[in-house]
């Protein structure tokens, strides 16, 4: 893109300012400012202006979770279909690793931080030896594709490298790097971070398989055979990957995506729960859940909405096809957001002063014309790694992972 494309674009989205500080630049700088005005969609900005009606739910009803004592009924027939499956290269694994540690009071990687008590045990590591069980259980290397960020992804890359991925077979390994979303101030006024780069976040998690595309690696993956991905959050140290008898019994029910959920600990837990949405699946966030449906009940009687997701998908490649062009509900989040001033000072903020952009993965199950939720035992398969103390702390998973035989 060259200098008239650029300032031509930018006038039609109302933002101007991106060029003030052009003629003050380096060569290379105006190269660089250049081609992320071109790579840059400014479009979702419009979401400002109608986002309590874009993002409108509909008719909430509940949907059932196959509960694990059925699934402990077709144990064996679920898992037999899955090994068939992944022994046929049928199934990848995709990390949705483009996160930050900086909860953690780290500035690493989320993926790098150190669980260990009396040696190193990273992330990345516990999640790739849990996708280890089952290339040793199937005798079959399963792909495992990682999404990064451009705030991580050369980190990420040499971290896995280094650690020889930690024992997993590097040409089952792929790297793509997560779309990123222009930040704004509270008028749809995109911000600069530098006078030569425009301050933006990930897209959110609901873009993976549009940037997985992008990136050339899901076409790969189609070529190679795969017919199901496994999309799992990097947070979760004892989530199983590629676990057969869920790739079973999603198979054998002719369903278009599953979603790994638990049941929930208290009505008003921070999770998202599984439902219908106008008749198809669909999940809604905890803070949308009114006291009404918190309180529902289904025909046994039990809570009506129970059943919480743990960020931990199968879908159907063939369904994620048709869903690719789709624009996904945007999510406007408010957030303290650096930023240059018209003097051209760094200034960071200490309360929020605009808004970042995401599209969720959530989001991509309401778009399948089926869903299975299938339930796993909390204390086995959800130590979720957000906080570095507390609920869903480091501290928490390392007690569930020695509750679950793992040395730390």
């Amino acid at each position: 893109m060259n200098y008239e494309q650029a300032v031509r674009k930018l006038k039609e989205a109302g933002q101007e300012h991106i060029l003030s500080y052009y003629e003050e630049l380096s060569e290379e700088q105006k190269e660089m400012l250049l081609a992320q005005v071109d790579m840059t969609d400014f479009s979702i900005l419009n979401s400002l202006k109608n986002q309590k009606e874009e993002n409108a739910k509909g008719k909430i009803t509940p949907l059932a979770a196959m509960q694990i004592s059925e699934i402990k009924e077709k144990e064996a027939e679920f898992k037999a279909i899955g090994i068939e499956t992944i022994k046929k290269g049928k199934v990848g694994a995709v990390l949705l690793a483009g996160g930050m540690g900086t909860r953690l009071g780290s500035d690493d990687p989320k993926g790098m931080y150190n669980i260990g008590i009396t040696k190193q045990v990273y992330i990345f590591q516990r999640l790739i030896e849990n996708l280890m069980d089952v290339v040793k259980l199937t005798d079959t290397w399963v792909p495992l594709y990682v999404m990064t960020s451009d705030k991580n992804h050369n980190a990420t890359v040499n971290f896995l490298k280094e650690h020889d991925y930690f024992g997993y077979k590097s040409d089952y390994v792929a790297f793509f790097m997560q779309e990123m979303a222009p930040a704004s101030d509270y008028e749809g006024k995109v911000y600069m971070e530098e006078k030569w780069k425009i301050s933006t976040s990930p897209n959110g998690n609901g873009g993976w398989f549009s940037s997985m595309y992008k990136w050339g690696v899901a076409q790969k993956a189609m070529a190679d055979g795969v017919e199901w991905l496994n999309v799992f959050a990097v947070d979760n140290v004892l989530q199983r990957i590629a676990d057969p008898c869920f790739v079973g019994a999603v198979v054998a029910n002719n369903c278009a995506a599953g979603a790994k959920v638990v049941r929930k600990c208290a009505p008003d837990e921070k999770v998202g729960v599984v439902c219908l949405e106008d008749g198809r699946p669909s999940i809604i966030e905890y803070y949308e859940l009114t006291d009404e449906l918190m309180n529902a009940k289904d025909e046994n009687g039990d809570p009506a909405y129970y059943f919480g997701v743990i960020l931990n998908y199968l879908f159907k490649v063939d369904d994620l096809e048709k869903i690719r062009e789709r624009n996904l509900p945007l999510h406007i989040v408010e957030k303290k957001i650096p930023y240059l001033n018209e003097k051209g000072e760094k200034i960071k903020p200490e309360k929020p002063n605009g808004y970042k952009f995401e599209q969720l993965v959530l989001d991509m199950i309401h778009e399948m014309d089926s869903c299975l939720p299938y339930e796993v035992e909390r204390n086995k398969e959800f130590a979720p790694i957000k906080n570095a103390t507390g609920v869903d702390s480091v501290e928490s998973a390392r007690k569930l992972c020695k509750e679950n035989g793992i040395e730390l």
